[in-house]
């Protein structure tokens, strides 16, 4: 019950912060999305130590085990645009597929990168 309790409260505190970072990047009228911003905030402040992941890791592990669910309602307004998928669907599905491989290459590359890096520290 307690967790339940803490990770509402976690995600609650998560929602709050990214409404304020949407709402930052629209008065400052800043070329980057309040989601990406937030997130290079969260970032920092975990890294300076201002905010510990205990305070949010409950509610940030569930926000990322139920992520599945936020992509329901863009699958169901892609049924808007049906026409378009009709006459563009390949070149779409190919941009698709190579923008997969792009990023699965670069975060494989990245994470081997991180973990040669983390062996060379352990080993000193």
């Amino acid at each position: 019950m307690n967790n339940i309790v803490k990770g509402t409260v976690q995600v609650a505190a998560l929602m709050i912060f990214s409404l304020l970072m949407n709402k930052l990047a629209e008065l400052l009228h800043l070329p980057v999305p309040g989601s990406i911003l937030g997130i290079i905030v969260v970032f920092i402040l975990l890294e300076t130590g201002i905010l510990r992941l205990e305070w949010i890791e409950l509610g940030a592990n569930w926000l990322l085990a139920e992520l599945l669910l936020f992509f329901i309602p863009a699958a169901v307004g892609v049924m808007k645009y049906i026409p378009m998928l009709e006459s563009d669907g390949v070149r779409i599905l190919i941009v698709v597929i190579f923008s997969t491989f792009i990023v699965m290459a670069s975060s494989g590359l990245l994470a081997s990168r991180i973990a040669k890096q983390k062996e060379r520290r352990a080993s000193r």
